[in-house]
């Protein structure tokens, strides 16, 4: 990512914060309208999962220079994203989601420029966290396959 590309998500991120929790709250409405089934899967407060989402943001793009604890907080949260019922398919869902929050929350601060940056983040975070998530499924389908072979017959 170019530091160009990160100074616009920092920009950007601190007139979302601004905002206090609507952001988020845009991008829960937006990805529940995107794709209902995935209303399950969140079993907290929306408010409290909007905050959460904020600050999580902001925790990651505080780490932006410093890539390898970025890598791993990344391939972490995609750990436990995985035991919460996240599947591949949702992360193109979410990325939707936030692409039009931010649209929605930035209006005009949301150039060109601004969308391809946090698109290039995105994909960076979608990308780690599967690795993290796949992490979690190739430790479950050995441990399933080690379970079955250890059962009498």
């Amino acid at each position: 990512m170019s530091p160009r590309h990160k100074y616009l998500i920092r920009k950007s991120f601190a007139l979302l914060e601004e905002q206090g929790s609507v952001p988020a709250l845009v991008f829960y409405r937006r990805l529940f309208e995107i794709d209902p089934s995935l209303r399950p899967l969140f079993k907290n407060d929306i408010e409290a999962l909007a905050e959460k989402l904020i600050e999580m943001l902001g925790s990651l793009i505080s780490q932006l220079e410093r890539t390898a604890v970025l890598e791993a907080e990344l391939q972490l949260m995609g750990q436990r994203h995985a035991t919460y019922g996240v599947l591949p398919q949702h992360y193109d869902t979410v990325g939707r989601a936030l692409i039009h929050m931010l649209a929605e929350t930035l209006h005009g601060e949301f150039t060109p420029e601004v969308r391809e940056a946090w698109t290039s983040l995105y994909l960076i975070i979608a990308e780690t966290m599967q690795l993290g998530a796949n992490q979690v499924l190739t430790v479950g389908r050995e441990g399933s396959d080690h379970v079955r072979r250890e059962r009498p017959a």
